[in-house]
């Protein structure tokens, strides 16, 4: 763990190669009034908007819709299958994927990606029960939300089916709360902008951190329609993963074992170091003594079951992932497509790195996985190593 004790708050890393608008916006945190006892940075760490990706801060009294971000209650799921590596065949597995130039039968027919909604809205059994609100962004959007219920997204969302250290096929799904969880951050975002420069706040706008009282009307509405898009996050990825099951069911006879579910971008009031506090866990995963966590690695590389250490120098965290090392544009300028889809083709993956526009999301862009599980031994131990057997990307 790598300590940074120069600002008002202890900053702790449990990494070492950190980009410097990433320290800056460490920093930013570390000096917050009402910021509590330390930050906690993950090892996969990297610059967002006001606040680190992989960033865990805890606070009194207020809540920062942008350390909570604006894919509110995006994470991940995973299922075992009954279904061991011997059975799954490369031809199964296309069966399974769908046709990918038709579209045709299979997961991509199933469940729409990228911008794309169901054509007819969805049952609304499928949905968390509505806040009581007079006016909220929930209600609004509810609607719409009825035809993102069980949809992908995309930029780093994705569908994964992969072989377990175990012997068995899983599945594993990294999507969020889609249009309503957007709508949802930006607008309260908006109005803690405005509230802090009707107070003067001391936090400076620039630092993109206006925060909300707990006892705030403001504050208690965002509160509860952010808890309603962690919900909605979690109904998402569990009707995408009935709906694979599905598909599965059509090609091969097969079990499943109880859905693992957790979120990574949410604030929640835990009690850290004899105090109450709000957790934001922005690209960061609960991982409490014996919690069954989940850390995806990147297109191609391995991801992994662990569980949680309960450390409490992380307020019980460990990352939510590899972590990008390059940003999108910056990904596509430098790393080179044939090189890219040679390491997936190598490695038998059925992949969706078929453009320039796609190296994205390709293997390159991202952390090594195995420094950061390496990083993060003293959060986590694993419990299933899982590799790519085939990937569909938002």
């Amino acid at each position: 763990m790598r300590v940074i004790d120069s600002e008002k708050l202890t900053i702790k890393m449990w990494l070492e190669d950190i980009e410097d608008g990433a320290v800056k916006q460490l920093t930013n945190l570390a000096n917050l009034p009402f910021a509590f006892k330390h930050v906690a940075v993950m090892p996969d760490c990297h610059q967002g908007y006001g606040m680190p990706i992989g960033g865990v801060l805890a606070t009194k009294e207020v809540i920062i819709p942008n350390a909570v971000g604006v894919d509110i209650g995006c994470g991940m799921c995973a299922v075992r299958t009954s279904i061991s590596f011997a059975d799954m065949n490369i031809d199964l597995l296309k069966k399974i994927f769908g046709r990918s130039k038709e579209n045709q039968g299979g997961i991509r027919s199933a469940i729409p990606v990228g911008f794309g909604h169901h054509s007819k809205k969805q049952s609304e059994s499928f949905m968390p029960t509505l806040p009581i609100l007079d006016k909220g962004v929930v209600s609004e959007e509810y609607n719409s939300a009825l035809h993102q219920v069980g949809t992908l997204g995309g930029g780093n969302h994705f569908i994964e089916i992969q072989k377990g250290s175990d012997g068995f096929v899983w599945i594993m799904i990294h999507s969020g709360s889609r249009n309503i969880g957007l709508k949802v951050a930006k607008h309260y975002n908006d109005v803690a902008i405005e509230l802090n420069k009707k107070w003067h706040s001391s936090v400076p706008h620039e630092h993109e951190l206006a925060f909300l009282p707990f006892d705030s009307i403001q504050g208690k509405q965002y509160i509860q329609e952010m808890e309603y898009c962690v919900e909605f996050a979690f109904c998402n990825r569990k009707l995408m993963m009935d709906n694979i099951k599905a598909e599965f069911y059509k090609q091969i006879k097969c079990e499943f074992d109880e859905m693992i579910n957790i979120a990574h971008n949410y604030a929640r009031m835990e009690h850290h170091f004899g105090a109450n506090v709000m957790v934001h866990r922005k690209g960061a995963t609960s991982a409490k003594d014996g919690e069954v966590c989940i850390i995806p690695g990147s297109q191609g590389t391995k991801s992994y079951i662990v569980k949680g250490k309960g450390n409490i120098e992380s307020f019980q965290s460990c990352s939510h992932g590899a972590g990008r090392k390059m940003g999108r544009k910056e990904a596509e300028r430098s790393l080179n497509l044939e090189d890219e889809q040679k390491k997936l083709n190598d490695k038998g993956i059925l992949h969706s790195v078929r453009q320039k526009s796609d190296l994205d999301e390709a293997a390159g862009a991202y952390k090594d996985i195995a420094t950061v599980m390496e990083n993060q031994k003293d959060l986590v131990d694993i419990v299933v190593e899982l590799e790519p057997l085939g990937v569909i990307k938002g």
